[in-house]
């Protein structure tokens, strides 16, 4: 199974409140965020982990050329470009993920390794076109509310509540026809995930909505400390 990382936002909020290191650069309990999610899908059966960075700080990109000079990086393969939106990072690590399913993520969400280990799981196992992870904890300045029936299938998302339990966490369990509706919205010039998860419903996908405890998203310098909080709680 492949995994992708969009590691290539600005961390313009981390910088503007006092973090000089790249977003994918800084740590949470000792460990940078990147790496984690290496270790993490490394210990989920990873065949290959496809990374984007931007070209904005070179740091990000030179700690994973180290890494791969080292040799402790040979399964990743890197793509350097800055884009405009997460969705359009979604689209340049596309064409490496057209052969079976894969695991899609940003590089600052947060979670439970054991809730993951299931989720990866749930999702090769599951016969669903996608498995979404979502969580009822709720602290994200602009969540993005997920809709299902009482079987957990996903029928719609909605960017304000509309009676429903979860929110997206920004984990994205898929398989390659998903591409198709990725291809669909960058011609009608939409750029933002949750436009393209709103699309897979509308082409009929089937998706399935995979709870976790708490997903934590680090967009603050406050956020660092929640995440090592709940870390070491886990």
């Amino acid at each position: 199974m492949k995994y992708a990382i969009i590691a290539a936002g600005e961390g313009s909020r981390l910088q503007q409140e006092g973090i000089d290191l790249p977003k994918p650069l800084v740590p949470i309990g000792g460990e940078a965020m990147i790496d984690r999610l290496l270790r993490i899908f490394r210990s989920n059966k990873a065949d290959e982990i496809v990374v984007i960075v931007n070209t904005l700080n070179p740091l990000t990109e030179r700690h994973l050329r180290n890494l791969q000079e080292a040799g402790k990086a040979d399964d990743v393969r890197l793509v350097v470009k800055s884009t405009p939106s997460s969705m359009h990072s979604f689209a340049e690590l596309a064409p490496y993920l057209h052969e079976g399913p894969f695991c899609l993520t940003t590089v600052d969400t947060i979670f439970r390794e054991e809730e993951f280990s299931s989720y990866i799981t749930h999702f090769l196992q599951s016969e669903a076109d996608g498995c979404m992870a979502v969580t009822d904890y709720i602290d994200d300045e602009s969540p993005l509310y997920v809709a299902t029936d009482s079987h957990l299938h996903i029928t719609g998302f909605h960017d304000t509540n509309e009676g429903d339990r979860y929110i997206s966490g920004g984990i994205y369990c898929l398989r390659p026809q998903a591409l198709h509706t990725l291809d669909r919205c960058l011609r009608e010039g939409k750029s933002r995930m949750r436009n393209f998860q709103r699309a897979l419903v509308e082409d009929g996908l089937q998706l399935e909505a995979c709870p976790f405890s708490k997903i934590l998203d680090v967009d603050h310098a406050t956020d660092i400390a929640k995440a090592e909080q709940f870390l070491q709680r886990s």
